[in-house]
């Protein structure tokens, strides 16, 4: 494997991504305690199509909350696209919660603050009529015994990564998630990296 192609993800923006079937992708988070909502398109020979990694699809195939190391996220037509390969993380990722976006932050009084809703149609440079649910890595959502969910601050430390390996020819989005006005991640946003691996 050839060294990894790094591409900065700063604080409160998104980046994207193609990656070939078979090709490794990780994610690291650089200072810790980052959110980052990741996003994957199958590739067409001028873009992305609509098909797209689905949580809702993936829960099905894997009967459980978050795929282990060696299980695939699959898309919206039922097919994988990305495997978990590797997690130095602690391990604790979200694929319950939908991406932030305006309405979100217009209903917490801020209309006009950052989003990974945005960040994904900035990355892509297409306005995305739909915003599927993310992959939110790194992110602590516990499921209290009663049903509700707890937010917790993301546990990683500098250099914590995930790695996933492409099943088809797809393009990665991933958002260092702009979110300050609760603890999810930690005292402020900070810098992601994606690290593509050939």
């Amino acid at each position: 494997m050839q060294p990894a192609v790094r591409t900065p993800v700063p604080a409160r923006t998104g980046r994207a991504v193609r990656v070939q079937r078979g090709e490794h992708v990780r994610v690291v988070d650089v200072a810790g305690q980052q959110v980052g909502d990741l996003f994957a398109y199958v590739a067409s020979p001028s873009g992305i199509t609509t098909e797209h990694l689905s949580a809702s699809h993936t829960r099905t195939a894997i009967s459980r909350l978050f795929p282990a190391i060696g299980e695939a996220f699959m898309t919206d037509e039922r097919r994988p696209v990305l495997t978990l390969v590797d997690d130095t993380s602690p391990g604790e990722h979200d694929l319950l919660l939908s991406a932030c976006d305006d309405a979100r932050y217009a209903g917490l009084g801020v209309p006009d603050h950052p989003s990974c809703a945005r960040n994904l149609r900035a990355a892509l440079g297409v306005d995305v009529s739909v915003v599927p649910q993310p992959v939110n890595l790194f992110m602590r959502i516990p499921v209290r015994a009663d049903g509700t969910l707890d937010w917790l601050p993301a546990a990683t430390v500098p250099g914590d990564s995930i790695t996933f390996r492409a099943e088809l020819d797809c393009v990665v989005v991933v958002s260092a998630c702009p979110q300050d006005l609760n603890v999810i991640n930690g005292p402020q946003p900070t810098d992601l990296a994606i690290d593509v691996l050939r």
